[in-house]
C-alpha cells in the first residue's frame, strides 16, 4: 500500500504542478496568451481554462473530496490533454508539442489507477 500511494501521490503532483501551478502563475503572460492565439483560440478560452485547471488540481489533492467529484475532474484532465493534442497536430504538425499533452496524459492514468487502487485497498479494510 505504501508503493501505492507514493506512485499515486508522485503522479498527481506532477499534475498538480503542470495544471495548476504553471498555468496559474503563467497564464496572462504574453507567451501563453500567444500559445492560445497560435491555436486558434479566443483569448476567453484560455482563462476559463486556467480557472478550470485549478478547481480540477484542487479536486484531485484534497482528500476530503467526494470520489464521484474526483472522477469529473479526472475526466476532464483527460478531455484536456487529448483536445490539446489534437489542437497541436492541427496547427503544428507532428512535434514534441503535439506528444507532450499525450505524455501528460499518461502520467494522469496512472495516477488514475492508483487512486482507485488505493480507495478498493481502504473500502477493503472498513
Amino acid at each position: 500500500m505504501k508503493k501505492a500511494k507514493m506512485i499515486f501521490w508522485i503522479t498527481t503532483i506532477i499534475i498538480f504542478i503542470f495544471e495548476g501551478v504553471m498555468p496559474a502563475l503563467t497564464s496572462q503572460s504574453e507567451m501563453a496568451k500567444e500559445g492560445i492565439r497560435h491555436l486558434g483560440y479566443p483569448e476567453y478560452f484560455g482563462n476559463a481554462l486556467v480557472v478550470f485547471k485549478i478547481l480540477g488540481v484542487l479536486v484531485l489533492v484534497i482528500p476530503q473530496v467526494p470520489n464521484r467529484i474526483k472522477e469529473w475532474a479526472y475526466a476532464g484532465f483527460a478531455f484536456d490533454f487529448i483536445f490539446a493534442s489534437i489542437s497541436h497536430f492541427a496547427v503544428d504538425g507532428i512535434d514534441f508539442q503535439s506528444f507532450f499533452p499525450l505524455i501528460i496524459l499518461a502520467i494522469l492514468m496512472i495516477s488514475y489507477i492508483y487512486y482507485h487502487k488505493i480507495e478498493r485497498y481502504k473500502n477493503n479494510a472498513i
